[in-house]
């Protein structure tokens, strides 16, 4: 069955301060309104599940007490209340039922009132009326626990009636889904026209409000396709009636579940794409339950897709969040890279002879003015040249070369040497003087 948030119109801001007073801050206002389309749904869905309990304890057969649905709904009336009105304290906001009048309260408890028939008149706990308090109980709370951000808001994601059920369920072994036979039994037997006919004023019913109001028509296909081709491909591939699972369809309870609960705008997806893969996905799921002999697997397969596209949104959330905190994130400086140009290479200097190799230079050239080198040229032989191997024609030309040798103090004369030892000796002595 349908849930939803509340509608209800946001409280009136605080009134404006007077001039020279200082200006109050006003409570944080109840989120906005829903669209007038949803509100109606909520409506429509709440007078039809209220005329079918009575229909069911007055002319078909529901096998709950007739006292039931009333404890049922006042759980759900109070659950709803209490958690709203601590989320408001803890939200420093006004609760929703507040400052809308009787008609912004009747709003805000269509919700509620919804989910608590569907709990009561979709299980039987036999006469543990508690349990049925119980489901109803975690039903309603689903809405203020599991939760995730949708558009800037936090918005249920688990179907609430769906999951109080399947709690049921799940914790009371001994629990059941209510008989299916129970819908029609007091309709001329179980044989006669009331098992169709039933079937056919749900369809019709249901098909006009989620066609008009909800826009849930791709879901519904994409369900009902989906669970028609799983129960085709679990025959072919296991070897079972493929009948007997594609007989589940024409049931009362499939109906109510195809148009009122499935289908829940709350928390089911708004893009058609979306919605024929929700459905899809439903159907899918429910035949995977189906293969490994989970019985009532149409409510767990509902709430394994439900808590999956739970998690697909606060994925979806927490990566805006990041690429919000990237964009914001302040952008260092780039430090500039100027191109500075070499310095010019300097001129190569001109090789120096080292002074040594100079000091020999001259020694050995016989130009150098040391003292022993001029007794060791004084004391080498008079002639280095044997008289033997000098021609005795000389031409003119030598011994002008040997008179310019002289002259240059380069020639191996030892009078010569002599002459320029003693020359630099006394040049020394005036350069000491």
């Amino acid at each position: 069955m349908s849930s939803h948030t509340s509608a209800v119109p946001p409280t009136a801001a605080a009134p404006t301060a007077a001039a020279g007073s200082p200006a109050k801050s006003a409570k944080p206002a109840a989120p906005p309104r829903h669209d007038p389309k949803v509100i109606k749904a909520l409506q429509r869905f709440a007078v039809s599940i209220s005329v079918l309990n009575v229909l069911g304890y007055t002319v078909l057969g529901f096998e709950q007490g007739w006292l039931w649905p009333f404890i049922a709904v006042a759980t759900g009336y109070t659950t709803e209340i209490v958690l709203e009105w601590i989320s408001a304290k803890g939200e420093g906001r006004a609760p929703r039922y507040a400052g809308g009048g009787r008609k912004g309260l009747m709003e805000f408890l269509l919700p509620a009132h919804i989910t608590s028939l569907a709990v009561n008149m979709l299980t039987y706990t036999n006469d543990r009326w508690w349990v049925m308090m119980f489901g109803v109980i975690v039903a309603v709370g689903t809405k203020h626990v599991l939760r995730a951000p949708v558009k800037g808001r936090m918005r249920h994601y688990m179907n609430p009636s769906n999951f109080g059920i399947m709690i049921i369920l799940v914790l009371f072994p001994w629990a059941s889904i209510a008989p299916p036979y129970h819908f029609t039994e007091y309709l001329t037997g179980t044989t006669g026209p009331g098992d169709w006919i039933l079937p056919a004023v749900i369809i019709t019913l249901g098909t006009m409000l989620n066609a008009k109001l909800t826009n849930r028509m791709p879901l519904i296909m994409g369900w009902l396709v989906g669970f028609a081709l799983q129960a085709i491909i679990r025959g072919w591939m296991f070897d079972t009636s493929i009948p007997a699972a594609l007989g589940m369809m024409t049931g009362t309870a499939f109906v109510l579940f195809t148009n009122y609960m499935v289908t829940d705008p709350g928390t089911s997806p708004s893009k058609k794409s979306s919605q024929i893969a929700f459905g899809a996905g439903v159907a899918a799921v429910y035949g995977l339950l189906m293969a490994v002999n989970i019985t009532y697997g149409i409510f767990f397969a509902t709430a394994i897709v439900c808590g999956i596209r739970g998690l697909f949104l606060w994925f979806l959330h927490l990566q805006a969040k990041q690429q919000a905190a990237a964009k914001t994130a302040p952008v260092r400086p780039v430090e500039a890279l100027v191109a500075v140009p070499s310095p010019a290479p300097a001129p190569a200097e001109a090789p120096t002879v080292p002074l040594a190799a100079a000091t020999e230079d001259a020694c050995a050239a016989g130009t150098c003015g040391h003292e022993k080198c001029a007794a060791a040229r004084v004391a080498a032989p008079a002639a280095a040249v044997p008289p033997a191997a000098v021609s005795p024609a000389v031409p003119a030309a030598a011994s002008a070369a040997a008179e310019d040798a002289c002259a240059a103090g380069s020639c191996q004369h030892g009078k010569c040497a002599a002459m320029r030892a003693e020359a630099a000796k006394e040049k020394k002595v005036a350069v000491s003087l």
